[in-house]
């Protein structure tokens, strides 16, 4: 049985009383007897419930980054909850160590059922989300674990992959993707070649999938990362933030987001 545990911390995030307030609180909460640490925000000018967006993380762990987009979700409208993959908010400072914690994970799709739907149940249960709507979003390792969970059947409105790798651990079979799914990529990224689109798209189109993947030119591996340059120099890996594929696909997840959350 999974078990459930949520301590908050609070924190308010405001310019005033006549400007939104950005709330934001850290989350513990327990699955399969392990501690996660997860990250909420929504903003608290809004009455009512609104639409909730599960956040996956990089390979590097539940990071400032994760923090941000939720952040940023809660700007536009929604109540985003950034959830933790690895366990106790784990966190890695070399590829070979994130490596080793993404695929842990990866290949044990039970324990990744069961860690994206214990955040699943948080961010239902919170009073400012509709649970009838919800989608996940999800960079790098965090795209490839959304996309795989709408393989699965997740009861999830929408899924976005940004810059996620497109492989499966196991696919889609005809009928069981409930979720329509909108792929972000870049077309010089070398950690998802065109071979892998193409295959992505077969198995979408064999499976009935509702999907639309978006290529974009020039943009490598993690696009939407500013520190993708920084680590891509550090560790000599092909990485590069593109500032236009950064914007153009956050936008295109706002549409995305308009259409399936109505």
């Amino acid at each position: 049985m999974r078990s459930l545990w949520i301590g908050t911390l609070l924190f308010t995030l405001g310019l005033g009383a006549a400007h939104a307030a950005i709330v934001t609180q850290e989350i513990d909460y327990t699955v399969d007897g392990t501690t996660l640490k997860g990250y909420l925000a929504y903003d608290d000018a809004i009455e009512g419930a609104r639409p909730g967006v599960l956040v996956v993380h990089e390979w590097w762990g539940m990071n400032d980054y994760a923090r941000r987009r939720a952040h940023m979700l809660a700007e536009l409208g929604y109540t985003a909850f950034a959830l933790d993959m690895y366990g106790d908010g784990k966190q890695a400072h070399h590829p070979d160590e994130a490596g080793k914690f993404a695929s842990e994970v990866m290949k044990n799709q039970d324990l990744a059922r069961a860690r994206f739907n214990g955040a699943l149940e948080v961010l239902r249960k919170q009073k400012t989300v509709d649970p009838a709507r919800v989608a996940a979003i999800g960079y790098c390792f965090g795209g490839a674990v959304v996309l795989q969970m709408a393989r699965d059947g997740a009861d999830l409105d929408g899924v976005v992959s940004f810059h996620g790798n497109l492989a499966p651990v196991s696919p889609a079979q005809p009928g069981a993707v409930k979720a329509k799914i909108l792929v972000l990529t870049g077309a010089d990224d070398s950690f998802v070649p065109a071979e892998q689109i193409e295959q992505f798209e077969k198995e979408m189109d064999a499976a009935k999938a509702d999907y639309k993947v978006i290529v974009y030119p020039g943009a490598k591996h993690s696009f939407t990362s500013p520190e993708a340059d920084k680590y891509g120099q550090e560790f000599n890996l092909p990485l590069a933030y593109n500032k236009a594929a950064d914007e153009a696909s956050w936008q295109e997840m706002q549409d995305f987001f308009q259409q399936i959350l109505k």
